[in-house]
């Protein structure tokens, strides 16, 4: 097959969207397939064997990892040069409204996967009475898409409600050899602060209003023999900082690779208090590593967090209820041990080969369905 790609971000941005399109993209290669990606003009010029056409564009101010890229000249004719069997639009936003002009255009089946509840991060900026603007316009580009790939139930089902049509569940899948137990460091735990005896508690994620990080400090206030570390970066950074001042609380800002991979396997439990989430990427990594998950009662998180098995669900936005289930965790060692175990089973199911396998089937699928006139006069040129 020869994939065609348009994203708004992708590397050196650090997010769930940017981490599925490096393992497609080595999954493609690996099975011999071509691939073609569009993206922001800060990317590399290569990865995995894929060309990568630099797209000019500027941060959105409220989330600068997605590049407000506009649909632009030459577009068509890079695809038209490539020859692509089918169109991937991944997390369309503002580039995404070229999609269906493109395909139809160049006669390609045209599939989406849906990324990012961007009409609910409109709540968390002031933007609030964008709402429906917003959930119109994703719905107007994902409706003239053969399918739209939902990476949880809970996101299908919400979409479902808000008119989208044609949905099927793909999930992520986790590096298990990378994100494993066996990482656990005294000398990390030693770094960070943590003294003999202490809980340490760990949130990986963006540092923005959206990812319900403002739960925190009333979350940790007057839990005994803890301690927070906060990975990662974000416009609530200085904020969180000045809230949490005198509390057992230490920043890394963003990490990754073996770093990150060490900071996952030396701590002790997982929380994560987004709402927001359409899958939660941080939350499958944790239980890789053998961590139990203290989430939000919402999103993709109730695809991945079994309640009282591997870690424990609160009410969204509820900051006593939060630290009720972290004292609930907190009181049970060796229940939290049981818990960490039974993710880590889990996450074992959830292999990337798995899971791009079965994106392989929807493409085949896309491809049985297009007219072999366009894919013959191709091959005979």
């Amino acid at each position: 097959m020869r994939i065609a790609l348009i994203s708004e971000t992708f590397l050196p941005d650090v997010n769930g969207v940017t981490t599925t399109l490096c393992r497609l993209l080595e999954h493609l290669q690996t099975e011999g397939h071509e691939a073609l990606l569009l993206a922001p003009q800060t990317a590399p010029s290569a990865y995995a064997g894929a060309t990568i056409v630099p797209l000019s564009g500027m941060p959105l101010p409220m989330y600068p990892e997605l590049k407000l890229t506009p649909p632009q000249f030459g577009m068509t004719a890079h695809l038209r040069r490539f020859e692509p069997d089918l169109l991937h639009l991944v997390g369309p936003a503002l580039l995404g409204a070229a999609g269906p002009y493109v395909a139809r255009s160049l006669r390609l089946p045209l599939i989406a996967s849906y990324h990012t509840n961007f009409d609910d991060y409109s709540l968390h900026y002031g933007l609030g009475f964008l709402k429906d603007t917003v959930n119109f316009y994703l719905r107007w580009i994902h409706n003239r898409c053969r399918m739209t790939l939902c990476p949880s139930r809970a996101t299908l089902q919400k979409l479902r409600i808000s008119g989208f049509r044609r949905l099927r569940v793909w999930g992520r899948g986790v590096d298990t050899v990378r994100f494993h137990p066996q990482y656990r460091s005294a000398t990390w735990r030693e770094q960070v602060g943590a003294r003999e005896g202490e809980t340490v508690l760990l949130y990986v994620g963006r540092l923005a209003p959206e990812k319900g990080v403002e739960l925190l400090p009333d979350a940790l206030r007057d839990l005994d023999g803890v301690r927070l570390v906060v990975v990662g970066d974000g416009p609530a950074r200085a904020e969180l900082q000045q809230r949490m001042r005198g509390l057992p609380v230490h920043f890394t800002g963003y990490l990754k690779g073996a770093e990150l991979a060490t900071a996952y396997a030396s701590a002790d439990v997982f929380v994560f208090p987004s709402h927001t989430e359409t899958f939660g990427q941080v939350v499958q990594e944790a239980m890789a590593s053998g961590l139990p998950v203290i989430g939000a009662r919402s999103g993709g998180t109730l695809d991945l967090v079994q309640d009282g098995v591997t870690g424990y669900l609160f009410e969204p936005l509820i900051a006593t209820d939060l630290r009720a289930q972290l004292r609930r965790i907190l009181a049970d060692p060796t229940q939290r041990v049981t818990m960490g175990q039974a993710g880590r089973a889990v996450a074992e199911g959830r292999s990337w080969p798995l899971v791009m396998g079965e994106l392989m089937g929807y493409y085949q699928h896309m491809l049985r369905r297009t007219p072999r006139c366009r894919l013959f006069r191709r091959a005979t040129g």
